[in-house]
């Protein structure tokens, strides 16, 4: 027990030894007078040494952290050390001896009359915390009492700070919490001095009493209710004050799962500044409190603001404990952009800790984002040298703050642009896209198209598309073009991602394969042509491997259209130049049936001349335009050119946006379009498909070349094309016996075209009514359309029967 060294008369000179009628504070509290002799003897029965031994505590990642057990507890004293009670102390040395045990115990230790309360335990952790409650053995005066008790209080503040400190500065609480803890620290090293001077002048004052101390302590009081109340919040945010945190914390951010396991709560980086910041508002009346708050927020935000100036100067992180609000995911490579369909490197490889952003930043958070991520991209490719920043601010009340984020997102996204614009090209690779996948260039494709055909006609196993890649255009980048087969049909391929939609938990994931496999069976070189682009970074980060889908969504339609038109050209072709086509027939019936047909081939080629043209002219032209003008600039009124697109992120959206927008209009994106455009599309590939067919049927039903003479309505050179023809189909005999006949019937040629005829008909006027219905509800550019397909289906059945459903409606 700590001895006594100043008498309870509290004079400034030590007393005399000669005088023994004034006895020391020591003395009085030694002896026990009245005690009964029996109790005396067996006092001086000899008992077992009371030796309190100290020892070292486990190994903690605090580095200033006391190791050293707690001392024993006064209440584990032999009887032979306890004090005398304080009922038989006159009120000066109940004073003395509280004013010497109120000194101890504000730097955290127990005193004789002041003790831990029966229910504090300072060897758990979490009761240290806390802070620890005091009892005052019975006895004490009450005015006396009172005075102590309202003290006690800075006591126990002091108390859970010191264990605050101690905790928050192990490894896995981060920097801003190691900041925090060193001020705070510095402030408890100015409080001790201040017990110092106090147990000084306890000492030496004869003056000094109970009301003294009292004044003395009460801005420390008041300082140490603050930080108390701050640790207590930040605490309840850890979770320490409800379960134990004894247990070894985890210490690294393993891609970030294990700062997110829900049991594991660790309040740290911008979540501190936070909750400063936010006391700080709430204490801003309080001058002593905000001066405080203010400097423990200048101190804690020291290297939280410098991860923020490497992060926004130079593009790099150093954040070994997963404190600031941008997080990394290192798993995620430069070398997977060529696989990846949803801009996860950029989008997923740095993002926002939403839950760890301090208030300051709160509004600028995703400049803070963006101005790294671009300094980065161009960090790595090395195309702008990123220099040191110097006078950089150093704390968030600094003037410049806003002015030093705003600054570093300029710089770094003129950086990056100016990469992408100038060092890698990107309007020229535009520009080779729009000409591969827009069929931007109709002499080279329709040339392409001449010398593949023998192969785009085989079976998609047996395309060689090595012989494909051969043909290429006069383009700067045309060794990044590729040209593959894709066995999914376009239509399949877009109604999936159309339908894409939440699975229940027991719901089976479709099988791709078992889907396709009828498409596959028919998927010919045409209908499975494709081109890919491969781009090199960062020019991948705004031609992904999303948008390249996009491209080859619209190149694949494109294609199908053109495919169906040469289709289309190839059956009018066979019609004028074979004779059975162009010559008039005798029978009546047999005329009137090829000008059916032929009627029904300008239709289905009219529908799909208009529909290619409105794609390229109505829907990608003017779009491009729109999307070359923000990249490039427009014409000022002073003659300059002035640019849109001000940032790499709008770069991205606005080349999305304009992909979306030609799929949308293109309708792409619609399942029900889609389907009836399916319909269409392969009514008129079986009409086109059929004309070989329905010419040898036609030759066989025309009365006209039933004999081996030549018809008298049919002139010389028409006669001689025909016999020319059948010889070169090894037709020796005549061809229109009565078997043949039989075999392809008049009647069976006039059903197959009436029923293309029907159903075309029948699909156009429901894809009418379903584009009158999505120009008005969605989309207004389809009213083009609308008029230029109105005119392939007038006079025909289905466009009467919907006039007179209108007329009826009106």
């Amino acid at each position: 027990m700590t001895s006594r060294t100043r008498s309870p008369e509290r004079r400034p000179e030590p007393l005399p030894v000669q005088q023994p009628e004034r006895p020391k504070a020591s003395e009085a509290t030694r002896a026990y007078p009245g005690v009964p002799r029996t109790q005396a003897a067996k006092a001086d029965v000899p008992q077992q040494p009371w030796i309190p031994a100290a020892s070292l505590q486990a190994y903690t990642t605090a580095p200033l952290a006391s190791r050293m057990s707690m001392p024993p507890l006064a209440s584990q004293a032999p009887r032979s050390l306890q004090p005398r009670p304080l009922k038989e102390l006159s009120i000066e040395v109940q004073e003395a001896v509280i004013l010497e045990d109120l000194l101890i115990i504000l730097m955290g230790y127990e005193g004789q009359y002041i003790r831990f309360a029966k229910h504090y335990n300072p060897a758990v952790e979490t009761q240290r915390l806390a802070g620890p409650g005091f009892r005052i053995l019975p006895g004490l005066d009450p005015a006396l009492q009172d005075l102590t008790i309202a003290m006690l209080k800075i006591a126990t503040s002091y108390g859970a700070i010191q264990a605050f400190v101690e905790v928050q500065s192990r490894e896995e609480f981060g920097s801003v919490n190691h900041a925090l803890c060193a001020a705070i620290r510095r402030m408890l090293h100015d409080y001790l001095v201040l017990i110092v001077q106090l147990k000084t002048q306890f000492l030496t004052n004869s003056a000094f009493t109970l009301h003294t101390l009292n004044l003395h302590t009460i801005s420390a009081g008041h300082m140490m209710y603050q930080i108390y109340s701050l640790a207590h919040d930040i605490l309840r945010r850890n979770s320490l004050l409800e379960e134990d945190g004894d247990s070894d914390p985890y210490f690294d951010d393993i891609e970030n799962f294990l700062e997110n396991i829900p049991r594991k709560k660790i309040c740290k980086g911008g979540t501190v500044l936070g909750l400063i910041t936010k006391r700080l508002e709430t204490m801003s009346g309080d001058p002593t409190a905000k001066s405080l708050l203010t400097s423990l927020l200048r101190d804690a935000s020291r290297p939280y603001m410098t991860m923020l100036n490497e992060w926004l100067h130079h593009g790099s992180m150093k954040d070994p404990h997963a404190e600031f609000l941008i997080r990394e995911q290192t798993s995620i490579r430069r070398d997977r952009l060529e696989e990846d369909y949803t801009d996860e490197y950029w989008d997923r490889r740095y993002t926002l800790r939403h839950s760890n952003i301090p208030p300051q930043l709160d509004g600028v958070k995703s400049k803070v984002l963006l101005a790294g991520k671009y300094l980065n991209v161009v960090r790595e490719c090395g195309g702008v040298d990123v220099r040191a920043v110097k006078d950089v601010p150093r704390y968030f009340d600094d003037i410049r703050f806003l002015d030093n984020i705003n600054n570093a997102y300029a710089v770094a996204n003129e950086s990056l642009l100016k990469l992408l614009l100038t060092n890698y090209a990107l309007p020229a690779r535009l520009r080779s896209l729009k000409h591969y996948f827009f069929l931007d260039r109709s002499d080279f494709f329709s040339c392409f198209l001449e010398l593949g055909t023998s192969e785009l006609r085989k079976p998609v196993d047996s395309v060689n598309t090595s012989k494909l890649q051969s043909v290429a255009a006069r383009d700067p980048f045309k060794e990044d073009v590729k040209v593959e087969m894709n066995k999914i049909s376009l239509i399949e391929s877009l109604t999936r991602v159309v339908n894409i939609s939440g699975m229940e938990l027991d719901e089976a994931f479709p099988n791709p394969t078992s889907q396709s496999t009828e498409t596959e069976k028919v998927a010919i070189g045409f209908t499975s042509l494709q081109l890919d682009y491969s781009v090199p970074f960062p020019v991948s980060l705004v031609i992904s491997r999303k948008t390249i889908w996009r491209y080859q969504a619209l190149f694949r339609y494109l294609l199908s259209l053109r495919y169906l038109e040469q289709q289309l050209v190839a059956s009018w072709q066979i019609q004028n130049r074979a004779a059975t086509w162009s010559h008039q027939s005798s029978s009546r019936e047999v005329e009137i049936w090829k000008r059916s047909v032929f009627t029904l081939r300008a239709r289905m080629l009219n529908f799909v001349l208009q529909l290619f043209y409105f794609c390229t002219s109505e829907v990608i032209e003017p779009n491009w335009q729109a999307f070359m003008e923000k990249l490039n600039g427009k014409e000022d009124e002073n003659g300059g050119s002035k640019r849109i697109v001000s940032t790499v992120d709008e770069l991205m959206g606005d080349h999305v946006d304009f992909l979306d927008t030609c799929l949308k209009e293109c309708m792409l994106t619609n399942s029900k379009l889609l389907k009836i455009h399916s319909k269409l599309v392969h009514t008129c590939f079986l009409f086109a498909n059929s004309t070989t067919w329905l010419s040898r049927g036609l030759e066989i039903n025309d009365p006209d070349f039933s004999g081996t003479e030549r018809p008298a309505n049919m002139n010389k050179q028409q006669w001689a094309r025909f016999q020319s023809e059948k010889y070169r189909r090894g037709d020796a005999t005549s061809s229109n016996s009565a078997s043949k006949r039989g075999e392809t019937p008049l009647e069976k040629m006039q059903d197959v075209a009436r029923k293309c005829g029907f159903n075309f008909d029948r699909n156009l006027q429901i894809l009418l009514d379903a584009l009158n219905h999505y120009a008005a509800t969605e989309t207004v550019v389809l009213l083009g359309l609308c008029a230029r397909l109105s005119i392939a289906n007038q006079g025909t059945e289905s466009s009467s029967v919907s006039r007179s459903n209108e007329e009826a409606t009106l």
